[in-house]
């Protein structure tokens, strides 16, 4: 099963801003892509950057891009109606780890003047959805953003940030390159998100071999993410859960299904070998 996920809003009070330069009017890709196993100082690195955007450049190249993207989709949508719940326009927008492009797809340009959109993976920025909107592609890491202070009137990320290194950091450059009556609306996976699987492992390896290991990445708590949108200066939030609720046969097929969506064929990380037997 897969539970809850998150999404949040900011409203900061009306301020003045500098204006965009025009030298952000580029189509073509623009890096800003860190070495690989780079991090921010004194982040625990607990995700190879370098492996996850090998891994979602491989998964914009199958056959069948859209074949796992259901979660993404769904999610992309609902963020979309977040914006659309807000009585104003928005003429520079930027989407944080966009894949290939699950919020555009549902906006239109009645409410969004241009639209950026970064992410790691260049294959998933060649081959991003249609959508009305004039937009702009950025290679770019999350956790480092090549955007000047209050640039955009909104920003948006779907599903991407719980795969960071550094969740305060990216928080905060989010914060900066944001106006000061700017808006965040954004979504990711919650601490219960695939507890029964977790749960399963923990059991199982405990009973076969005395003790057990983490299979399964770590999610933020509902709880520490007010904390930390707090901590890296919004104010006005809105913090909900939305619990969805996909059922599958049994754990190997939800295995390979989250393979599929980790982007990578021969991630085997949540397999423990043939000793490990869940009923």
């Amino acid at each position: 099963m897969l539970r809850p996920w998150l999404r949040w809003c900011r409203w900061l009070r009306p301020g003045t801003a500098r204006v965009l330069k025009e030298n952000f009017g580029f189509r073509e890709l623009a890096s800003s892509v860190p070495p690989s196993g780079s991090t921010s100082p004194g982040a625990l690195n607990i995700f190879d950057r370098g492996l996850k955007r090998k891994q979602k450049n491989w998964a914009a190249l199958q056959p069948e891009p859209t074949r796992f993207d259901y979660l993404r989709e769904e999610v992309g949508s609902q963020i979309a109606d977040r914006v659309y719940d807000i009585a104003r326009d928005f003429p520079l927008a930027l989407d944080v780890g966009c894949g290939r492009g699950y919020i555009a797809q549902h906006l239109n340009k009645e409410t969004i003047g241009k639209f950026f959109q970064t992410d790691i993976a260049e294959n998933a920025l060649k081959n991003s959805l249609e959508t009305e909107i004039p937009t702009f592609s950025v290679l770019a890491d999350e956790e480092f953003l090549p955007f000047q202070e209050n640039t955009f009137d909104l920003v948006v990320s779907s599903l991407s940030l719980h795969w960071v290194n550094d969740l305060p950091r990216a928080l905060e450059q989010i914060h900066y390159i944001l106006k000061p009556d700017g808006v965040f609306v954004g979504a990711m996976f919650g601490g219960d998100t695939l507890y029964e699987l977790r749960c399963s492992l923990q059991l199982a390896e405990t009973e076969r071999e005395g003790g057990f290991s983490p299979h399964v990445s770590p999610f933020t708590a509902v709880n520490d993410l007010g904390h930390l949108l707090g901590r890296a200066g919004f104010n006005t939030l809105t913090v909900d859960t939305d619990e969805i609720q996909v059922n599958y046969p049994g754990m190997f097929e939800l295995m390979e299904d989250l393979q599929e969506k980790k982007k990578k064929a021969q991630n085997v990380d949540l397999i423990l070998q043939n000793k490990l037997l869940v009923s």
